[in-house]
């Protein structure tokens, strides 16, 4: 009598094998690098595709389910919070700066995250990173809408909102996101995975997301502080796929090393300057704050980064190359590029102000040996300018670093009384950067770089040829959305609005 055999069950790695990596195909009537003409060209040697581990085994089928109960959750948050004047619950009109540059400057960025890997999943040609560059393009342009969702109810109310597709492209200081996202967008597939999942997500993500979420829910706003968290559960996941990234290309060749090692170089100094802008939020735009630039750098940067590159040696790979120079300038950065943005306030699609006596009692505590010697008589100088009826302003146009493209006012390393500025001539033409690390990344790459689009220089050119007014219709940039804050309509309208409410 024949006995029944019990069907062996599945463990969950040979389920996932079965409905994700068995789902391909060999190609039968087309050559290899026909189909995936972009997997050799930037030097990385793969050996075996199936060599790549998805850290967290999702199939599309979970995937869609997990992202729907979360949708379902968030929608139920920001609704509620539209219908309950959310907006006023806010601590006050100036937390809606941090607010709008992070609509100008990072929700475009998870968009065009979403098209780069979108492009780069259907560029390699193993099935696992195809599979983990799907889920990750779709949750980046889930990012990108819940955040414009999320945000939308301010722009019923307040200005500076409604315009910020068109001021990504165009305004100067959200040239400095674009500019990074495009540099990651047009390079090969494994550099693009190092500038976005590995650099971005896995080294810098913290440093943006965690105290900008933690900072929103401080300052009571609720709708902010959930896509927040709906999307750092995601995070975490392109933080693993980008530290899976890096390491599959180590393992797969020795050759591959230098290689990695250059775009680790780049990319960390990229994205560091890119955080600029979050260092000036975090320091100076929230009203109530939750942990300076110089103690998130601390955990997010020096904890977190020396624990990976430690991880990493074994590799061979080394902590980047300008690790120390960005070190020496975390207890700077916020403060000079804060007074540039201060100073520039009537070309910024947000309001700027001045330091309160709190503000400033606070800056003294976090940066005991940099603020009061070098910022404060600087700001003093402003808020004494102010007081006698002026305006500290400077009608003069920056000179724009040709790769970050920030305005060059950093000062050199080790004196932060000289303004640091290099220059590289090239072709005839010469090229200008803030830093040693943008002068690095140019000459590494100088037919990229002198390709660079620079909002100040399109300024002087044809249609505009200066006109600072057709520069500002050009950019949507209404007058009521910039300038003082004291002075603004976003201030006069949040406190009659928020008198109503505590006097119904």
């Amino acid at each position: 009598m024949d006995i029944k055999k019990t069907p062996k069950k599945l463990n969950v790695k040979e389920k996932y094998r079965l409905m994700t990596r068995d789902l391909a195909w060999e190609p039968s009537y087309r050559d290899e690098k026909e189909i995936y003409p972009y997997v050799d060209y930037e030097g990385i040697k793969v050996h075996d595709w199936s060599k790549w581990e998805d850290p967290f085994r999702l199939t599309m089928d979970a995937y869609w389910k997990y992202q729907a109960e979360k949708e379902r959750k968030y929608y139920a948050i920001i609704d509620a919070h539209a219908q309950n004047n959310g907006h006023l619950n806010v601590t006050d009109a100036r937390y809606l700066t941090a607010i709008k540059l992070f609509l100008q400057g990072i929700s475009p960025a998870e968009y065009s995250s979403h098209r780069g890997f979108a492009r780069v999943g259907r560029e390699f040609a193993g099935v696992g990173p195809q599979v983990a560059c799907q889920m990750q393009s779709i949750d980046e342009i889930r990012h990108a809408q819940t955040q414009v969702h999320a945000m939308s109810n301010y722009n019923k109310f307040y200005n500076g909102f409604k315009d910020f597709a068109s001021q990504r492209d165009r305004i100067w200081y959200n040239s400095v996101p674009r500019s990074f996202f495009d540099d990651a967008m047009s390079a090969g597939p494994f550099e693009f995975l190092i500038a976005i999942g590995f650099s971005f997500e896995y080294v810098l993500t913290n440093l943006l997301f965690v105290p900008f979420m933690s900072g929103a829910a401080y300052n009571g706003d609720m709708a902010t502080c959930t896509f927040g968290f709906s999307a750092q559960s995601d995070e975490a996941r392109h933080m693993t796929l980008g530290l899976e990234c890096i390491k599959f290309m180590l393992e797969q060749d020795p050759d591959n090393i230098p290689i990695v090692q250059k775009w680790i170089d780049k990319w960390f100094w990229r994205g560091c300057r890119l955080l600029t802008l979050v260092a000036a939020m975090m320091d100076y735009m929230l009203p109530k704050r939750v942990m300076s630039w110089r103690e998130a750098w601390n955990i997010y940067g020096v904890e977190n980064g020396n624990a990976l590159f430690r991880d990493l040696a074994r590799y061979g790979i080394k902590p980047p190359m300008h690790w120390d120079d960005v070190e020496k300038s975390i207890d700077h950065t916020s403060h000079q590029i804060m007074l540039g943005l201060y100073q520039w306030k009537f070309g910024t699609a947000f309001h700027s102000w001045t330091p309160t006596a709190s503000d400033i009692e606070w800056l003294k505590e976090k940066y005991p040996t940099t603020f009061e010697k070098y910022y404060l008589p600087r700001w003093e100088y402003a808020i004494a300018q102010k007081e006698a009826g002026g305006e500290y302003n400077n009608f003069g146009l920056p000179k724009l670093c040709q790769v970050c493209q920030l305005p060059t006012l950093f000062t050199e390393p080790d004196d932060p009384t000289q303004l640091c500025h290099r220059e590289t001539d090239y072709e005839g033409e010469k090229y200008h950067f803030c830093s040693d690390g943008c002068q690095h990344v140019f000459e590494q790459e100088p037919e990229k770089y002198v390709q660079a689009w620079l909002p100040m220089t399109a300024m002087m050119q044809e249609p505009l040829k200066g006109d600072l007014a057709a520069w500002m219709e050009w950019v949507s940039l209404e007058p009521t959305a910039a300038g003082e804050y004291a002075s603004s309509e976003d201030k006069a309208n949040f406190e009659k609005w928020r008198k109503q409410v505590s006097t119904d």
